[in-house]
């Protein structure tokens, strides 16, 4: 119970951009193998650097990590509308699995569970898509 308060305490700033009101309710168990991994968010993009850009959805911003340029580079440009999945990193950035462009191009980031396909460095396994 104590980690949980703690985690809620934790992502408190985060609230208007990232966590819907319902984020504290009580789930049951079985629910939780209903619920998809990560959030969704949708917004305009206002400044992109690398593969990290700010997104902002009218009602706050965040910073979304779209993984090492090296492994895969994205682009994106500002005042672009993106919908972005993912969860939030430890930093409070948001950590992306997916990128759906409004075209409906999507650019597929990471898996929803484990590490990243990038993790280990010259030890990592695979490569992206195109490579």
């Amino acid at each position: 119970m104590r980690y949980s308060t703690l985690l809620a305490l934790t992502l408190i700033p985060l609230t208007p951009v990232v966590y819907p009101p319902t984020a504290h309710a009580q789930m049951r168990i079985r629910d939780l193998q209903q619920t998809p991994p990560g959030i969704t968010i949708s917004g305009t993009v206002n400044q992109a650097i690398g593969n990290y850009f700010v997104l902002d959805d009218s009602s706050g911003q965040i910073i979304v990590d779209a993984g090492p340029r090296w492994w895969q580079p994205i682009s994106l440009t500002p005042g672009e509308r993106v919908t972005v999945r993912g969860k939030v990193g430890r930093s409070g950035e948001l950590d992306a699995f997916s990128i759906t462009r409004s075209d409906g191009t999507v650019i597929n980031i990471r898996p929803d569970f484990g590490p990243p396909p990038w993790a280990g460095g010259s030890n990592r396994r695979g490569m992206p898509p195109g490579r």
